[in-house]
């Protein structure tokens, strides 16, 4: 009987596989059968479920996997592979488990209509738009850092609690209309926070009890916008340039001066970032605009993960890179910096932030 259902699971996994891909090409379909009414109640389910344990269920599970797989091979090992054909079936079988529930889950929303097109905003910019919505993030930046410090030579500092983060962060996620009114967000600390520095990863989501994780070893001055691109993922935003896009929108448009700062100096990252891809003498430059209070708070970041660094660090990046692009994002890690033609075409258009 369990072999019986270890075939038909492996099966069903090149039959998922080919169906995701059918799937991925009609995106209207997705976003309003999917995003806007399955994952609404999947979401609203497990939030009511895991949000309000003081715990992470979603490490939980990720640790006890990773002993039972241990176990498993540990078994085989002293088996000496004798059964390859009973046990590459179970290996088969799960990963058609695991991948049936990565999608219905969460993972559809890969594939839903991009950000982009929902707000009728253009992906492509011009480079003096680019220079325009940098110099003026330049000088909200410093005129926060100033208001928030004692002088502009002082870095800015954060003494908020995860709780405080998660509260003050709801509060602008119910202003803007990118998530339902009934679902209460909430980031946890992620028990795996010491191997997190050394891979290199801020945070993550887990697709499977949408739970949002933070390195919590990070400066603190990370966590408003670290905790909102996890939230982004929360309500089913799953491409990273679209989650950074909405924690900028989320943090700037917020009453709290520090939330403000951390999404203006979050944002102008990625500006420099890309002005320094096409002229690194003008990044450069407008850099040197930065109050040194605020070049402190970017260098906090900085030490952070130069004191982490590690040969194995690469490895896990190119692997996350390979997952985004298997999940519609083919720019892999880069995608991060398609958040500048969302943040560049928005302040065109708005005029302000």
């Amino acid at each position: 009987m369990k072999r019986k259902i270890n075939l038909i699971l492996t099966a069903l996994l090149p039959v998922q596989i080919i169906l995701i891909q059918i799937l991925s090409g009609y995106p209207k379909v997705i976003e309003k059968i999917y995003s806007q009414y399955i994952f609404q109640k999947i979401a609203l389910t497990e939030e009511l479920i895991f949000g309000s344990l003081p715990f992470s269920v979603g490490d939980i599970l990720y640790l006890a996997f990773a002993i039972l797989l241990i176990r498993w091979l540990l078994i085989r090992i002293k088996s000496k592979f004798i059964q390859i054909k009973s046990w590459s079936l179970q290996v088969f079988s799960t990963l058609s488990v695991f991948y049936f529930l990565f999608h219905f889950l969460w993972g559809m929303n890969y594939y839903r209509i991009p950000l982009n097109e929902k707000l009728t905003l253009d992906r492509e910019y011009k480079y003096e738009d680019l220079l325009s919505l940098t110099d003026f993030i330049i000088l909200k930046s410093n005129q926060l850092q100033k208001q928030l410090s004692t002088d502009k030579n002082t870095a800015v500092d954060f003494n908020f609690s995860l709780k405080e983060i998660n509260t003050l962060n709801n509060y602008s996620f119910d202003l803007m209309r990118f998530k339902s009114r009934k679902l209460k967000l909430n980031s946890k600390s992620s028990l795996f926070s010491f191997p997190l520095s050394y891979m290199g990863f801020s945070g993550y989501l887990n697709p499977l009890t949408n739970e949002a994780h933070l390195n919590t070893r990070l400066p603190n001055f990370k966590f408003p916008t670290l905790a909102a691109h996890e939230m982004a993922h929360q309500i089913g935003y799953a491409k990273e340039n679209e989650a950074n896009f909405i924690a900028v929108l989320a943090t700037i448009n917020h009453p709290n001066l520090h939330f403000k700062y951390a999404g203006y100096t979050f944002a102008l990252q990625y500006l420099l970032q890309d002005i320094a891809q096409k002229d690194q003498n003008k990044a450069k430059e407008l850099a040197e605009k930065l109050h040194p209070g605020v070049r402190k708070n970017y260098k906090e970041v900085q030490v952070f993960w130069k004191k982490h660094e590690n040969p194995f660090e690469p490895a896990f990046k190119i692997f996350y890179k390979n997952f985004l692009k298997v999940n519609n994002q083919p720019e892999g890690m880069q995608s991060y910096n398609y958040v500048v033609g969302l943040l560049v075409n928005y302040y065109k258009r708005e005029k302000s932030f």
